[in-house]
């Protein structure tokens, strides 16, 4: 959502999944998270509602497009976009 400013935050979870990426996967979440800081929404990530996911946990869950197959998982909590996994599709089915 333009105009809207965030605050961002990861769980440790997503840090592990994040570093345990090989170097180039790492290097385009780094790209696009240059996006995401200024816009989640942005249409270049492609950004999605994850329907089954939102439904398990009871909350809106987005996924962002990286590269490939490669997705970042975030909801949002009052004014905090929390990300909480990265990966394959693989990250859908939690």
């Amino acid at each position: 959502m333009p105009g809207v400013k965030y605050r961002f935050a990861a769980t440790e979870a997503f840090w592990e999944a994040f570093y345990s990426l090989p170097a180039p996967q790492k290097e385009s979440a780094r790209a696009a998270w240059l996006i995401f800081k200024e816009d989640p929404f942005d249409p270049r990530l492609r950004t999605h509602k994850i329907h089954r996911l939102s439904s398990l946990m009871r909350q809106t869950v987005f996924a962002l497009v990286i590269e490939g197959d490669l997705r970042a998982v975030f909801y949002i909590e009052g004014g905090a976009v929390i990300s909480f996994n990265i990966g394959s599709h693989a990250v859908y089915r939690q």
